[in-house]
């Protein structure tokens, strides 16, 4: 039987690159990666969209079967987050135990807002927030959502205004009435009234980011002044996804970014 050889570096001969080649070799991975890495980029921000689009549908669905549950009204708009750790009016009293936070999240297979602790608030990865938010530091004008928590998604409170609630904070009147449209019933166009909504998180932006407000993110419930654009269509145009209260979610450009 005849002998095979083996096969040795020295049988098979090798060519080392030149520098020329090597260098031509570099610019052209190089120039791949600048061409591929703002795809990915934007890959990534599209998926992180349509998982905060898919999370607040996920909330309209709950918001509708606590509303046929409670003879068509929603949970209240506010929750702990806005009320004194003593409620003593009907309205705290509402606002403690029946925030939307602490009586929505069993239907989808989550705890209360309530029940997590100082420090292990609900984060990215959970139905509360949006994927794509970006928080603030933590000691920015005592702003401390990674202690107490923070809401990315938040109420319309233009949907409960009870004595708990006040005006915008550039209301000049001299009185502030306004009906609650608590009950989905009472809404003549529910297909273009704002239920939650993409929030504005950083306080050094601000309303219309020309100032700050340091209860960026603190509150559930919050005006639609609040809105953050955090999701863009193409480069240069930002928006945000808002719930409505048929439950579809629509993106909406925002003409200031934040």
């Amino acid at each position: 039987m005849k002998r095979r050889g083996k096969i040795t570096l020295r049988s098979v001969g090798t060519k080392a690159f030149t520098l020329i080649e090597l260098t031509v070799t570099v610019s052209i991975i190089s120039l791949l990666l600048c061409l591929l890495l703002p795809a990915l980029g934007r890959a990534r921000a599209a998926a992180k969209q349509t998982v905060c689009q898919s999370r607040l549908r996920e909330w309209g669905l709950a918001f509708e079967s606590y509303a046929a549950a409670n003879d068509d009204y929603y949970p209240h708009t506010d929750g702990r987050d806005r009320t004194s750790s003593n409620p003593v009016t009907d309205a705290d009293l509402a606002d403690y135990y029946y925030g939307w936070v602490d009586m929505l999240p069993s239907q989808m297979g989550e705890i209360p807002w309530r029940e997590y602790d100082y420090w292990n608030k609900p984060g990215k990865n959970t139905i509360f927030q949006c994927p794509a938010a970006k928080l603030a530091p933590d000691s920015y004008y005592k702003y401390r959502p990674q202690r107490t928590g923070y809401f990315s998604y938040t109420m319309n409170s233009c949907l409960e205004l009870d004595e708990n609630c006040w005006p915008p904070y550039d209301y000049e009147g001299q009185d502030w009435h306004m009906p609650s449209f608590l009950k989905i019933t009472s809404a003549r166009r529910p297909n273009r009234l704002i239920l939650l909504f993409d929030q504005l998180l950083d306080p050094r932006k601000g309303y219309g980011g020309e100032g700050y407000d340091a209860t960026a993110g603190k509150y559930c419930g919050s005006y639609p002044k609040a809105f953050s654009a955090r999701h863009a269509k193409k480069p240069g145009l930002l928006g945000g996804n808002i719930l409505y209260c048929d439950s579809h979610v629509e993106w909406k450009e925002r003409a200031m970014a934040r």
